[in-house]
């Protein structure tokens, strides 16, 4: 077994563990989409060529260059305008909570969010019925009233008085009604 080799893994491992952080999650809806508008970078870089002819000379030169790319697509106007219409979106939707729960207004971990729902009122839907029943149960029983000679899919309440019949005019036992045992098979 190669001991160096293991070693050598080993310390890798270690002084990689030194500069590695965790990773955290993001939310992915509030980050900036991956919108670049362009980058600009500086790079030098040193080149050393020998020539082995017959003076065995060498030669040196270095570079200073300076790079900026721009990406293809959207303006960037655009981009940042959607990116900040994306985030005032969802802060719309969880503003409702957090002006709801007043305990984070005193959590100072809170302050930006606070101070970003601050103001913003949830528009409630008040087109529920004050019953609380939704408007296909409301439906169905105006239905059963115009036609109660109707058997309706999953009414429980229908013609509770008489006995159920399915289509092939067999009666349906009762819930307490023990079924007979199955015969033994012939062992052949």
């Amino acid at each position: 077994m190669n001991y160096y080799f293991t070693g050598i893994l080993i310390l890798a491992l270690t002084i990689l563990a030194l500069f590695v952080e965790p990773a955290y999650p993001r939310n992915e809806y509030l980050n900036d989409y991956g919108v670049r508008c362009g980058e600009f970078e500086i790079r030098t870089d040193k080149r050393e060529t020998d020539y082995n002819y017959s003076d065995s000379s060498t030669n040196e030169q270095q570079y200073l260059s300076f790079t900026y790319r721009k990406y293809l697509g959207t303006d960037c106007k655009t981009a940042k305008e959607n990116v900040a219409i994306k985030q005032q979106l969802e802060l719309m939707k969880m503003c409702g909570r957090v002006n709801s729960n007043p305990s984070l207004a005193y959590n100072s971990n809170f302050d930006l969010l606070v101070s970003k729902c601050r103001g913003v009122t949830p528009a409630r839907d008040n087109t529920r019925p004050s019953d609380s029943q939704s408007l296909w149960d409301d439906m169905k029983d105006e239905y059963k009233k115009e036609n109660p000679e109707v058997n309706l899919m999953g009414d429980k309440f229908i013609n509770s008085g008489k006995t159920k019949l399915d289509k092939s005019g067999l009666k349906i036992p009762p819930k307490d009604y023990i079924l007979p045992l199955p015969k033994p098979k012939q062992n052949e």
